[in-house]
């Protein structure tokens, strides 16, 4: 079929649970932390996804609880979603029509790129590279469909 798997409905192909791996590599440093969890995309009230990202992160050698939440919104059409913080600001969007996208995110001086991948329906991998006068970081997550 491909390198990348397109997807035709984008908040029913994530809808479930995945587990998740994260790297996050400090450039500037030589750092290296990894982030392992659990990510749960369930349906908000009105329409949409609650993104919500539960784990551990190692940084260092100290081990810390982590989690996020996002929301994913219906996007132009079934393939898009308009990706939010869990305050509503503006995060990114999302475009899986083809099975690969690039999203910006300018945050404060720094911009987040990040590129996301489908090779298939049972995995998607997000690649976040940062650059600016405060970060330099490459994030690296892969999700695997669980049950």
């Amino acid at each position: 079929m491909g390198e990348f798997w397109p997807v035709r409905d984008v908040l029913a192909h994530l809808a479930g649970s995945w587990r998740v791996e994260r790297t996050v590599r400090d450039l500037a440093s030589g750092a290296e932390g990894r982030f392992s969890g659990m990510t749960v995309f369930a349906p908000l009230e009105d329409t949409g996804l609650l993104h919500q990202e539960s784990g551990t992160f190692v940084w260092q050698g100290v081990a810390r609880s982590a989690e996020r939440t996002l929301r994913f919104l219906p996007g132009s059409g079934p393939g898009t979603a308009l990706v939010r913080f869990s305050d509503g600001r503006p995060f990114h969007d999302l475009d899986l029509t083809s099975g690969r996208y690039v999203a910006d995110h300018p945050c404060a001086a720094d911009l987040y790129r990040g590129e996301f991948t489908v090779p298939d329906e049972d995995h998607w991998r997000s690649v976040w590279r940062v650059r600016g006068p405060v970060k330099d970081l490459v994030l690296t997550t892969r999700y695997t469909r669980l049950g």
